[in-house]
Formats: structure tokens, sequence, C-alpha cells
């Protein structure tokens, strides 16, 4: 049975996919909740879903039982769902997969992904990611991007990977896509260590404005906005009544203030010039 169940066929024109996952990339939900958030931005609209029960142990993963109504009882499987939309003024559209890390047959997960790619036409991947990291909550979160094209790294002034260790299916996906020739970058924000289990909207919020930025589309933020300085103001209640913690926060503040750029944001030289070089990436490297 194929893994991935088409709902529709979309005919979109040079796609571009933004992918991202729950699980080990997704520090403070804040790139899952980023890749949902623009697809409800953009109007996405859902074209297929992966069959969950080849990569899933539902003995870890469990599914869940909900109410309609009070009455009719649903279960709701592990879902990683892939939905389309059209950029208003881009030359391209967009695709937008949003799921959760599988637990098993990762090559076989990633296999049916870069054939829906493949299908479809799709010109460049941009994945979502985030990491804890020491810094504070109260500064503006970085957003690096990497890539392991050369030509990728230097026209849009990302960084190349030299990541070794363990990876999530963020890595396995990319190294799939270099083997079948595709553009791939990735935009990984930082979220601070000593909140790591708690949902950052800040994180979020610097990811949806940095894919809005490669993509050339304005995106209205204001809900995140607003639950950014929520999320700010209720962490510095809870650093400020400890002592200790509030210590080592305004260390890790007093760090982030000395350090100079290091060349980690991926947008140095602004939004349109930004976008305008994803174009031309695209217009030059148009698969036939």
């Amino acid at each position: 049975m194929e893994a991935l169940r088409w709902e529709e066929r979309p005919n979109l024109r040079a796609p571009v996919l933004v992918a991202a996952f729950e699980g080990w990339n997704d520090a403070g939900d804040a790139a899952s909740s980023a890749a949902r958030y623009l697809a409800r931005a953009w109007s996405a609209r859902r074209f297929a879903t992966i069959d969950p029960e080849e990569f899933y142990d539902f003995t870890t993963t469990r599914p869940q039982v909900r109410l309609d109504e009070g009455l009719t009882r649903h279960i709701d499987w592990p879902l990683n769902e892939v939905s389309a939309a059209a950029l208003p003024g881009r030359s391209h559209d967009v695709i937008v997969l949003s799921g959760v890390e599988p637990q098993l047959k990762w090559r076989t997960f990633c296999d049916a992904i870069v054939g829906m790619a493949n299908q479809l036409g799709v010109e460049m991947v941009v994945s979502l990611g985030a990491l804890l990291a020491d810094i504070p909550h109260t500064r503006a979160v970085r957003v690096t991007g990497t890539a392991a094209d050369p030509e990728l790294v230097e026209r849009l002034h990302l960084q190349h990977s030299r990541y070794e260790g363990p990876t999530g299916i963020v890595g396995v996906l990319h190294d799939r896509f270099r083997q079948e020739g595709i553009a791939s970058a990735s935009l990984w924000a930082a979220v601070p260590h000593y909140v790591a289990q708690t949902p950052s909207p800040k994180a979020s919020l610097a990811l949806v404005e940095r894919a809005g930025e490669l993509l050339g589309v304005k995106i209205e933020t204001l809900d995140l906005q607003i639950a950014s300085a929520s999320y700010e103001r209720q962490v510095s209640e809870l650093v400020e009544a400890d002592e200790d913690v509030a210590d080592y926060v305004r260390r890790l503040e007093e760090n982030e203030d000395d350090d100079s750029d290091d060349g980690a944001d991926l947008d140095p030289q602004g939004g349109e010039a930004l976008a305008a070089e994803v174009e031309r990436f695209l217009r030059e490297h148009g698969r036939d």
C-alpha cells in the first residue's frame, strides 16, 4: 500500500516545500507551530496525508480519543499532512508538510515525501527546526540558515552545515533531497534551554518571519506577536522569582550583548533582496 494518501493532485507552479516535524527537531514546539501557522496564513489546502501505520510505535505515540459534540467517539492517529497554496505576487507556489517525526522506517518515510516532491515538480525545500541553546529569553531569537549546496550557501548567505552526530528526520530528509538533486536549506531557531518544555511562540514568530522573507511574502503575525510578548513576560516573572536563575539569565544576557555579529543570521541583505535571490535560483535551476 502506498504510504502517501492522495486526496487530490494539485497543479502547482515551481513549488517550494516547507517542512517541519514535532519531536527531536522541535525545541519548544517552535518549528511545528511555525509550519502550522504558515499553512493557516497562506490558506493552504490539504491534498495528501501519510498513512501512519508503518511509521509509528503506537504504544509510544498513542492515538488519541476525542468526542465530537460529546457523543461520537473519534480516533486521531499521528498525522502528517501536506497542503498547498499560491503565493501572491510570486512565480512559485508553496507546499507545507506538517507532521510528527516517525519512529520506524525513516528511509521509506522519506522516499514517500521525495516521491511526492518529484511528482509535483518541487524546486526547493526549506525545513524548519528549533534547538536548545544557552541564550536568554529576553533577546531577539537567532535564526540560522544552513545548506549543503555551495551555490545555495553563497547565494542565500547561509552556512555550511558542519554538524556531526545523531540526527533527526530533518537531517535524513535533506540527505534524500540532495541525492535526488533538489536544492534544500534549513532554518533553525534557538530556544533557551532553561524553558525547554515550554512552547515558544517567540521562536515560532522568528521562523515564520524568516520563512516569509525567504519566499518574499508578507505574513500577518499579530497573533504570534501577542503570544510572544506574553511568553516573554511570563517567563521573566518565573525567572525573577528565583534569585539563582535570575542571576544566570543576567549572565546570559551579558554574553549575548557582548557577542559580535557572527553571520549566523540568514538575511544580512534584507528580505526583498533575499526573496529576489530565491526567485533567481529557482529560475536558473528549474527542472523540466
